[in-house]
């Protein structure tokens, strides 16, 4: 009988490729060597179209967008450039829900970009409220608290 060397991590390696193959037709689920060189395709094209995922998602928002946009009377080049000159920053996808879900309130979003592309000014800006700052550890939150203490008992004692 032949030696074997590694042959459970051999093994192990060949179930996994082999389990990864379920579904496919002929020996590309019960052989190895099919099985793996289908398995490596099958990896390439879901990394691949992960990517390209995303690009149509994209092409989809923005064609939706369109529509409501010149269901509005306006492109949809106007559109997004009267939103980048009034500072309106919203994406694509918040965008495109809105045109399907809420059109009251893409129409608003069209009368802003209007305006602002008509003018050519931004809108006016509300100003960012800072929130306060967390303390990182509650060590650090407990000087203050005993500070809030000692100034409380001062004015009750005064």
């Amino acid at each position: 009988m032949p030696r074997t060397r590694h042959s459970v991590a051999t093994r192990h390696r060949r179930k996994k490729v082999l389990k990864q193959a379920k579904g496919y037709r002929g020996p590309k689920s019960k052989c190895y060597r099919p099985a793996n060189e289908q398995v490596m395709h099958s990896m390439a094209y879901s990394y691949r179209d992960r990517k390209t995922r995303k690009g149509d998602f994209r092409k989809l928002w923005i064609t939706r967008i369109n529509a409501a946009a010149r269901e509005n009377g306006m492109s949809y080049n106007k559109f997004i450039n009267g939103l980048h000159v009034a500072g309106v920053e919203v994406d694509r996808k918040i965008l495109a829900d809105l045109a399907l879900n809420e059109p009251e309130a893409f129409t608003e979003l069209v009368k802003v970009a209007e305006d602002a592309h008509e003018n050519g000014t931004k809108a006016k800006a509300q100003p960012k409220v800072k929130a306060a700052a967390k303390p990182a550890t509650p060590k650090q939150a407990e000087p203050a608290e005993a500070t809030m203490a000692e100034a409380g008992a001062e004015e009750s004692g005064a």
